[in-house]
């Protein structure tokens, strides 16, 4: 019986343990923190797991046959995947981004020391360097998280059009933060409607973003109902 098998394949196991605590502290200790988004939090996850063994069997179980257009075509094809019942945010498309990246380059890689076969794009690489690339990109998470914090946005159909000249802009302000409890820091001023007397806000604020989309989309037929 061969037992190169059994030691590649505990290889493997071994680098998707790696992947997944690496991908679960940027999830739930970056990620999670700031936005409490149980919906995507499980989204990245189950995207970690089945990336990560789906570009491994893909490419087969012997190595030396793998070939990095695998890898960089599914890497293209998640990266680029949205989903038909909710727009994904800008921040999350990053993080999905970021756990792509990771399971495609923990499933590539390989301990293997022996020369690569000709035409082989196998990535060798220790667990030391594949360590030392999940902590490089936790750091800069990090530091974009702490130090680049990203405001939230909610866009406003509002009514007291009366307060949107740009000398009561901090009338507006004020008059949007008692009626919405936000921390607004600032207000860009979008279509204006004179014969209903209201116009569209997009409000931006400091604080975490809720399960509900900034657009709310209302048909003719639902608006029937109220």
């Amino acid at each position: 019986m061969n037992t190169l098998l059994p030691t590649e394949f505990l290889d493997t196991l071994v680098r998707f343990v790696i992947c997944v605590i690496v991908n679960w502290s940027i999830i739930f200790c970056l990620y999670y923190r700031k936005s409490h988004r149980r919906d995507f939090s499980f989204t990245f996850m189950m995207m970690t797991v089945a990336i990560f063994f789906l570009v491994y069997f893909m490419m087969g179980m012997d190595r030396g046959k793998a070939t990095m257009g695998v890898g960089l075509g599914l890497f293209g094809i998640f990266s680029i995947m949205r989903y038909r019942t909710d727009s994904m945010p800008v921040r999350e498309m990053t993080y999905l981004f970021v756990i792509i990246c990771l399971a495609v380059i923990h499933a590539m890689a390989t301990e293997s020391v022996e020369e690569p076969s000709i035409g082989s794009d196998t990535m060798a690489m220790s667990y030391a360097e594949l360590i030392t690339v999940d902590a490089i990109t936790i750091v800069c998470l990090y530091i974009c998280e702490h130090f680049l914090k990203a405001q939230s946005t909610k866009l406003i159909q509002y009514d007291r059009i009366e307060l949107i000249t740009p000398e009561r802009r901090q009338e507006l302000i004020e008059d949007i933060k008692k009626r919405t409890g936000l921390n607004v820091t600032h207000i860009d001023i979008g279509a204006i409607d004179f014969i209903k007397d209201m116009a569209m806000l997009k409000v931006h604020y400091q604080g975490q973003n809720n399960t509900v989309n900034s657009v709310l989309k209302l048909y003719k037929d639902e608006l029937k109902e109220f």
